[in-house]
């Protein structure tokens, strides 16, 4: 005897959706040739943050803040990448004006800086 179940199209339950976190979005940010904080940093964000408000108020009270070289950052030099292509943020502006999304990957270089004793931890 054959028996055939019925297929229905379920569409995967995604909880990560914008749609999920009330006006905010994550926004993941990793900082290159530190793995001493092994991976991206994940950041619940307002689209309507300044960029200036992450550099100064945020990552410094993130595990990035940990690091020894943390305190040495001359941010005037800090090299960005978002989506692993160059891009040069603007303080003033919002997250959302500068094309910065939910789930978005920034990436901070600091060239002056490669880890505790040039190690890249």
């Amino acid at each position: 005897m054959h028996t055939h179940a019925q297929q229905t199209s379920v569409p995967p339950l995604v909880r990560d959706r914008v749609d999920n976190f009330h006006g905010q979005q994550l926004l993941y940010v990793g900082w290159d040739h530190h793995t001493m904080i092994c991976a991206p940093i994940a950041l619940l964000v307002s689209p309507e943050l300044h960029f200036g408000e992450l550099i100064d108020s945020l990552l410094p009270a993130s595990a990035f803040a940990l690091h020894s070289e943390w305190p040495q950052i001359d941010w005037a030099h800090v090299e960005w990448l978002h989506a692993d292509r160059p891009f040069t943020p603007e303080r003033d502006a919002t997250l959302k004006a500068q094309g910065i999304g939910h789930k978005a990957y920034l990436r901070l270089r600091t060239p002056a800086l490669r880890g505790i004793a040039g190690t890249g931890a």
